[in-house]
């Protein structure tokens, strides 16, 4: 008895060694893959997006050629295979038999960076977390001994791609807990954990920043009312992003000649772009341009209908860049939605009500409100925004609004467009 403990005790601490050696070189590549992809996407976007604004046929130019080139490369070096984005790690973690081929890995860095240099209105998000998802699934294939814990080493690879893409590990933790997992273990603890850790280092070690590193000192009671207005207007805005998105990839879907996408796509890019440049890309650099300066901001008509226009626009754009055959998600369109719908209520508050509100505010807690609602998982949206912006000095404003958007969108329209399926509306 004493033998077969021994042996049994060695074994388990055998698993564990090889489990916490997976978890580091998982964490450092998938670390790598993020912060390689966040910074080219980054610089070969800016370059692009000024070359745009200098010369506005560009804007005509690129969605088309991006496009094209992200259609023949799935034709001719990613095995024909369109990519599904999230819902292709769902499928992986259910089935025991369906995982992710290695190929994912270069697909998704190349075309998520294509698309999104070519002014493809969404994010690199989905991009890098199936990329690294992917990373964690082949880790798993590698021996025996990981067949097991599939769904936990996918897990630790999402999980350093979203630390390092927003600066904050909770986040990835729970992200990869609340969408993926759904299912807390000790397993899950130790690989995500460690994967995190490295990331994290890795982050320090090569001085990477925050996206929005922002000065916020306070925030009042008497705005709690106007929070969950926020909440509310979010949680409607998280909808009509969700069914744009999935009413666009059905009517594209009836388009049997792919060029014939590419096309519809590129066009209706190129009009939201000669109308609001903003919407050119992720959009992060329209929210740096008006979020430092959001509290001196003043309202007038063309203004506000500027950001109400560029609010109504951004889902139709990510939309029609999905469904011509884009990568990428509702991750950064989500903040972007957020950012700019929490300063144009701010500021009708204070010029209408005179709520006196911080617009600051509205937009941090605006973007956290809508990605909540958008993806479903409030305490995702809490702490990447809290790393975005590198301050947590609202974390309870901002815990509250996304409870609130997210339980509003859900009781409103039920699916996401991960989970969405067509025959759970049958």
């Amino acid at each position: 008895m004493s033998t077969n403990t021994e042996i049994k005790k060695n074994y388990q601490f055998i698993k564990f060694k090889k489990l916490v050696i997976v978890s580091v070189i998982i964490g450092f590549l998938s670390a790598f893959l993020g912060i390689v992809l966040k910074n080219a996407t980054e610089y070969y976007e800016s370059i692009f997006f000024h070359r745009a604004e200098t010369n506005a046929v560009f804007f005509i130019i690129f969605p088309f050629f991006g496009l094209s080139i992200i259609y023949f490369l799935r034709q001719y070096l990613f095995k024909k295979k369109e990519n599904k984005g999230i819902k292709e790690i769902f499928e992986s973690v259910s089935s025991k038999t369906k995982n992710l081929p290695s190929y994912k890995i270069p697909s998704h860095f190349i075309n998520g960076l294509l698309t999104v240099v070519s002014g493809g209105s969404t994010g690199i998000e989905v991009s890098t977390v199936v990329a690294t998802a992917t990373i964690g699934a082949v880790a798993q294939r590698k021996h025996n001994m990981f067949r097991q814990y599939k769904t936990e080493l996918i897990c630790a690879g999402i999980a350093a791609g979203i630390t390092v893409l927003f600066s904050s590990p909770i986040a990835g933790i729970l992200f990869s807990l609340e969408v993926i997992s759904k299912k807390l273990t000790r397993t899950f603890i130790l690989t995500t954990g460690i994967a995190v850790i490295i990331a994290s280092a890795l982050s320090f070690l090569l001085h990477e920043k925050p996206l929005f590193a922002v000065n916020i000192t306070t925030w009042h009671l008497k705005a709690i009312p106007y929070f969950i207005l926020l909440g509310v207007l979010s949680a409607i805005y998280s909808i009509y992003l969700t069914r744009c998105v999935l009413f666009f990839k059905s009517y594209f879907s009836k388009i049997n000649e792919p060029y014939y996408k590419i096309i519809v796509g590129s066009v209706l890019l190129s009009i939201s772009f000669f109308i609001f440049p903003q919407l050119y890309g992720e959009g992060y650099h329209a929210i740096k341009t008006v979020i430092f300066n959001s509290n001196d901001t003043t309202l007038t008509l063309s203004l506000a209908l500027t950001f109400f226009g560029i609010t109504i626009l951004k889902p139709i754009a990510t939309s029609a860049t999905l469904a011509a055959g884009g990568d990428g998600g509702v991750f950064a369109p989500s903040l972007f939605i957020g950012a700019f719908l929490g300063l144009l209520l701010a500021l009708l508050l204070n010029r209408y009500t005179n709520a006196d509100v911080i617009p600051l505010n509205f937009m941090i807690i605006g973007m956290a409100a809508v990605l909540s609602a958008s993806i479903h998982a409030p305490f995702t949206a809490l702490f990447l925004v809290c790393g975005l912006t590198n301050n947590y000095t609202l974390f309870f404003p901002i815990l509250i609004v996304c409870l609130i958007s997210k339980y509003t969108a859900k009781m409103i329209y039920p699916f996401t467009v991960y989970n969405y399926s067509p025959s759970l509306v049958k």
